[in-house]
């Protein structure tokens, strides 16, 4: 190997060592965001189930995944007003970016 080819490998390798931390850097996951969800039906009612679909397709249309870039916290209080409360508290000690409340008297609920 003569003295140009080494110091072509050698330039070469530096550079690869530079740009190698950057392109890591470039595949970084942006920060997951946390939702959480307070439905006022019970887990399995069919229409507790069609309106977090379309909820989830909503995201979805605007660009977010559970799989990808958001994480829900559902919580269900199954037409149980004593839990709106108990419920609330909970998705807030979990410190979600959003809280999507379903009908009035669960957006109402305050934790204590």
């Amino acid at each position: 190997m003569n003295r140009r080819q080494f110091i072509t490998l050698l330039g070469c390798a530096a550079a690869s060592c530079v740009s190698w931390p950057l392109a890591a850097r470039a595949q970084q996951q942006e920060r997951v965001r946390r939702i959480g969800v307070l439905m006022n039906n019970a887990e399995d009612d069919p229409e507790s189930k069609a309106q977090l679909v379309g909820f989830r397709q909503g995201l979805q249309q605007l660009g977010w995944s559970e799989d990808r870039n958001i994480r829900m916290y559902v919580r269900f209080a199954a037409d149980r007003p004593d839990q709106y409360q108990v419920l609330a508290k909970e998705l807030v000690a979990l410190q979600p970016d959003a809280i999507f409340a379903y009908t009035t008297p669960i957006t109402a609920a305050k934790p204590k």
